[in-house]
């Protein structure tokens, strides 16, 4: 069995129902620590909210393999979006480095965006809507950057097999310049990308994990997901 780190665990006393008002002020991370333990034993509050339309679900449950209980995010037929979004007591800052670490299992090679650095606001309030994505497409694990004005730029990627566990640690150095900002993505605890550019939104920018995609709407998708953390440094992720 994995043997789990024992962490202060951060919560809110109630979820922010709303996505946009998640991005508030914070005190500036500290160096090289554990910000945030996302393990599935502290249930779905340790996510700011749930963004899954019904009759999808995001629940914690033990697989019986040994790994304890983990999340379910399960995206039924017809509908598109099945998420968390935030973790509960942890807002994000530009100017600063991040290391967001989580291991995932989907039933189908095609579960669409993964993982999303959402930005917050909504329509023309943000400049880039989500500056990083991960997905599952086509048999394949995808790191895209994207850049204002939605230019997509495919950044790494690799082949896939469904039904098994992937570890992701994703560093992101927050800028709100081209120049300063960075992602590195390591993949089963290899370095796999590193790239520069512009990753932070005026108004903030934070997580979201599960499935979403207009391409998976009639498709049912389940990302099952454990070991969730954020930290100051890689070894806090890993």
């Amino acid at each position: 069995m994995r043997i789990r780190r024992t962490v202060r665990l951060l919560r809110r006393t109630a979820p922010v129902p709303l996505a946009v008002a998640l991005c508030l002020l914070a005190a500036p991370a500290a160096q090289a620590e554990v910000l945030w333990d996302g393990d599935a034993s502290g249930g779905t509050g340790v996510f700011d909210s749930l963004l899954c339309e019904a009759p999808g679900s995001v629940t914690a449950q033990d697989n019986h393999d040994g790994r304890g209980e983990v999340f379910k995010f399960n995206k039924p037929l017809g509908v598109k979006r099945c998420e968390a979004h935030g973790a509960a007591g942890l807002t994000f800052r530009n100017n600063s480095t991040y290391y967001l670490g989580w291991d995932t299992r989907t039933n189908t090679d095609d579960a669409a965006t993964i993982f999303q650095w959402k930005s917050c606001g909504t329509g023309d309030q943000h400049q880039q809507n989500y500056p990083v994505i991960i997905k599952v497409e086509g048999g394949r694990l995808k790191l895209f950057h994207i850049e204002a004005g939605e230019k997509w730029t495919l950044k790494w990627s690799t082949p896939v097999r469904k039904d098994t566990w992937k570890r992701i640690v994703l560093g992101i150095h927050t800028s709100s310049s081209a120049g300063s900002g960075w992602v590195e993505m390591y993949y089963n605890g290899t370095k796999v990308a590193r790239f520069s550019g512009r990753t932070w939104d005026d108004l903030g920018n934070d997580t979201r994990w599960g499935s979403y995609g207009a391409e998976v709407e009639n498709k049912r998708a389940i990302n099952w997901i454990d070991g969730l953390r954020i930290g100051t440094s890689h070894a806090d992720a890993a």
